[in-house]
């Protein structure tokens, strides 16, 4: 999964993966705490906010959801859907804990060394299956999101620092003054 969504408000919270038989339905992945809340949110749209979809889960197979999509009543529309991403308007979700954040609120940071050197933005983030990865400007690998190598996030500042493991290059600008 990737999320670099330039909609602040909107945050991915579900991704259409595959069609699931004839009738029109669709297997979804979640990316919610509980994997089921994405189907209580109420209606979803794209990364656009053009489209809505309102949606009710009809079953689960394999960590997927086996979902029916209103208006979806066949494969050939379902096939349209495969790979759209899901999101909900940001005010629909709880808030978060001080270890937690959504993945939009770590896109647009400023990434930092300890010493106070600027890496870069946080461009996206990324999960490969094992676990969550940053990209940041001018750092040639991802860098993953964890206590080791983000020590902190700070949301109202906008800023994290960044320990970078020794196997990782990067080009830090001057520190800030």
């Amino acid at each position: 999964m990737t999320i670099s969504n330039e909609n602040k408000k909107l945050v991915c919270v579900a991704v259409i993966t595959t069609v699931h038989g004839v009738h029109g339905n669709v297997k979804v992945k979640s990316f919610t705490r509980n994997p089921e809340d994405f189907a209580k949110f109420g209606s979803l749209c794209d990364s656009c906010a053009k489209h809505f979809f309102n949606l009710r889960i009809v079953g689960e197979n394999k960590g997927v959801f086996i979902v029916r999509i209103e208006g979806v009543t066949d494969r050939t529309q379902a096939e349209k859907l495969r790979g759209l991403e899901l999101f909900v308007d940001r005010d629909k979700l709880p808030e978060t804990s001080a270890d937690e954040f959504y993945y939009t609120d770590l896109i647009g940071m400023t990434a930092k060394t300890p010493e106070g050197k600027i890496l870069g933005k946080v461009k996206a983030v990324y999960n490969f299956g094992a676990g969550d990865m940053l990209e940041i400007d001018s750092v040639e690998d991802f860098i993953s999101f964890s206590k080791r190598n983000i020590p902190d996030v700070d949301l109202k500042n906008r800023v994290i620092t960044v320990n970078l493991p020794e196997s990782v290059k990067a080009e830090p600008e001057m520190a800030e003054s």
